[in-house]
């Protein structure tokens, strides 16, 4: 009896340690060990904490969301991690968050910046909180890039989704981080402009400029002028057939945009690069005479007639329509690169462009030149080439957008064997495009003066999407972090690491990336496996 009884003893006792050995396994598999400082984020956040351990998106996880304002965003959230998880995703509003397998979004005066956040990750869920929107937008870009890099497939992966515990704080060094593309000198439609939206949001880019006119193309409707598009959108560079968009379209573009909390800033370039407008209306030449269509890539001949009535009136139209279209508060006036326009000539005609734009509710950006006129106490001058036309922007109270030719400008090659690009202002290598600082490029100009950096991509040479990809990526990402990061936190040695490491994200999302030579690309089928904790 006793060697019955105590092999019943210990078989009650084996099933135990099984059911603890079961529990034991359980607890593992929903908290692995994982590192949030060795995540490779871009850019790189202000604050990591890391706490070893990591949150598991299961069939159970919600998202929740606290305040209207945020619901967008949390379905946003939501759709992304569906088709990769295969799980259903809930999203639902509460005034607190749950206790377990949620993903909480919310709103608090904790944090003092518009567009900071706090992601905070424990074992039962998720946290990010933000002053307003755009954190809370931005906070789940950072999520995103904590999660594999397959996940940017669209498509159910095998990958078991961990997020590795911590608390990272956050905010930008600059409220303006942008890029420039240029749809005059080649055309590119809704869905190309939609795709660089898409790509820019990742890395927490907040502005595109559209360069909507120039010499070589008309590509916004304006009603009031509708030959601008029936003529002046039919050509392009090299004699294409060009193209426009119709008011719904730039419309759409602009809401497609607002919902990755990306503001569009539309330039029509003025008294210069406005041929395309010279040939569809005659009495906006002096001679009265239209001019014929432009295909090549000459700069600096063309001119509005300063001295008409009739030019002012366009100008104010074409403002207006554009405003009551633009809910962002920025439209840029070009005024670059007016070589045949005397300069008695321009200074009054940008005064008088200033004030219209002003007429119209929204302030003037336009490129350095701009600084030779009167400029108003809004206006923002767009550092391109002279430093000195920054400071005197400077010395007239305007603010300052950077953007050095040599070191921000996207169409410039990599190298002198690039078969993309323009070589006007030198090379630009992944290196040079990101190693150097804002506020201590240009004596004169420092942080107290600038609002941040937009990197343009010119087209003269780029027709197609994967052109676009090509020049942009990977260097916009590094003028990305320039804009974010504080300059004491980056070094080039460092961020080639972290950008080689998105080697596998890139190609998630299938970019037409140039792969430099100088980063250390990494193909990593999981980057979960590098914050393993050992």
């Amino acid at each position: 009896m006793k060697t019955k009884a105590f092999y019943s003893y210990f078989l009650i006792v084996c099933i135990g340690f099984m059911g603890l050995s079961s529990c034991e396994t359980k607890t593992k598999k929903l908290a692995i060990p994982m590192n949030l400082e060795n995540q490779q984020v871009i850019p790189k956040p202000v604050s990591v904490k890391a706490t070893g351990s990591s949150f598991e998106i299961t069939n159970k996880t919600a998202v929740i969301y606290q305040n209207e304002q945020t619901k967008p965003i949390a379905n946003y959230l939501a759709e992304m991690l569906r088709p990769v998880t295969g799980f259903d995703i809930p999203v639902n509003v509460m005034e607190s968050k749950p206790s377990s397998d949620h993903i909480f979004l919310t709103l608090t005066d904790s944090i003092s910046t518009d567009q900071g956040y706090e992601l905070e990750t424990k074992e039962n869920g998720i946290i990010i909180k933000a002053n307003k929107p755009a954190g809370i937008f931005y906070g789940v870009q950072t999520l995103r890039q904590l999660l594999p890099a397959s996940i940017e497939k669209n498509s159910k992966i095998s990958d078991t989704l961990f997020v590795a515990t911590g608390t990272i704080k956050d905010s930008p060094s600059y409220g303006y981080r942008g890029m420039m593309l240029d749809v005059a000198r080649h055309f590119f439609g809704v869905d190309d402009v939609k795709r660089v939206i898409d790509l820019l949001s990742i890395y927490k880019m907040n502005r595109l400029h559209m360069h909507l006119s120039d010499d070589q193309g008309w590509r916004i409707e304006i009603k009031s002028w509708p030959k601008l598009t029936e003529i002046g959108g039919s050509s392009e560079v090299g004699g294409g057939e060009g193209g426009f968009y119709t008011q719904e379209q730039y419309k759409d573009i602009v809401k497609y945009a607002q919902d990755r909390f990306i503001t569009i800033v539309p330039e029509i370039d003025i008294p210069g690069h406005t041929n395309a407008a010279l040939a569809s209306y005659p009495e906006l030449n002096c001679n009265g005479k239209a001019t014929k269509l432009y295909h090549g890539t000459k700069v600096g001949f063309s001119t509005l007639c300063i001295d008409k009535e009739i030019t002012y009136k366009f100008i104010d139209d074409v403002f207006g329509e554009l405003a009551a279209m633009t809910p962002g508060e920025y439209i840029h006036i070009g005024g670059d690169e007016s070589h045949v326009t005397p300069m008695k000539d321009y200074i009054p005609f940008m005064n008088r462009a200033q004030k219209i734009v002003e007429k119209h509710g929204k302030k003037v950006i336009g490129w350095d030149e701009i600084a030779h006129a009167e400029l108003l106490p809004n206006t923002i001058v767009q550092y391109w080439k002279i430093g000195e036309n920054a400071r005197k922007g400077i010395k007239q109270g305007a603010k300052v957008l950077m953007s050095p030719a040599e070191r921000a400008y996207l169409d410039i090659k990599y190298d002198s064997i690039t078969e993309l690009g323009l070589t006007w202002a030198g090379l630009t290598e992944v290196d040079d495009s990101y190693d150097w600082a804002l506020e201590t490029f240009e004596e004169g100009v420092s942080k107290e003066n600038i609002i941040g950096i937009e990197a343009p991509l010119w087209t003269e040479t780029v027709e197609t999407i994967d052109d676009i990809e090509y020049l942009v990526f990977p260097r916009v990402i590094g003028l990305a972090e320039i804009g974010w990061t504080p300059t004491s936190q980056r070094s080039w040695e460092d961020y080639k690491v972290r950008l080689g490491n998105h080697k596998d994200r890139l190609e998630a999302l299938d970019v037409n990336y140039y792969p430099s030579k100088l980063v250390p690309w990494k193909s990593v089928t999981d980057l979960q496996k590098h914050t393993i904790t050992k």
